[in-house]
């Protein structure tokens, strides 16, 4: 800070020197050269007193005043700092959120492809156990369909026998044959006990 304080004193100097120079260089009035330098010099020295009071007076507010806007800029730098910060760790853990949402996704529609083909695989093997149930019992009631007609034919083909078996017998049996039958019958009954 003295050096920025001496910089400015010096070109002040420096400016105060170069416009004496110019004045005292504009040949158009005749006066004395030591007129001139006393009446330069003085204004120099006010010049100087008038800074020096101003850098008196000034120079702890404006240095106040710098200092405290380099703690506000530092300040500042260090708050856009600390949420850089917190920025970047919110995107870390954001993309990290989003990897494990993508992963999960990738993984529940494995599993319900997964579940999907398991589920067809039952269905394809229930249908075909029903398939060959519905064949069984098919095969079932056709076998029963087939006995029962069978059956009904037999009982038929028996009712029709003895249809014909009573009027082959009404033809053809007599009293003798009845009376040797009764006989018979009772011979063998006879023997049996």
């Amino acid at each position: 800070m003295h050096r920025q304080i001496k910089a400015v004193l010096l070109s002040v100097l420096l400016l105060g020197l170069l416009s004496g120079i110019s004045f005292a260089s504009g040949g158009e009035h005749e006066v004395a050269s030591g007129v001139l330098l006393k009446d330069f010099l003085y204004r120099l020295f006010n010049f100087v007193i008038v800074v020096a009071i101003l850098v008196y007076f000034l120079a702890k507010p404006i240095k106040k005043g710098l200092a405290g806007r380099r703690e506000e800029i530092e300040k500042s730098l260090a708050e856009a700092q600390r949420i850089k910060e917190e920025a970047e760790a919110k995107f870390a853990e954001y993309d990290l959120k989003l990897a494990r949402a993508t992963e999960e996704i990738a993984e529940i529609s494995d599993s319900i492809r997964r579940e999907g083909e398991l589920e067809k695989i039952k269905i394809i093997e229930s249908a075909r156990l029903m398939a060959v149930k519905i064949e069984q019992d098919a095969e079932n009631a056709a076998g029963l369909e087939v006995a029962k007609a069978r059956t009904e034919l037999q009982r038929e083909a028996v009712q029709l026998a003895i249809g014909i078996a009573e009027e082959l017998l009404k033809k053809n049996f007599t009293k003798d044959d009845d009376t040797r039958l009764i006989d018979e019958y009772l011979q063998k009954v006879g023997e049996l006990h």
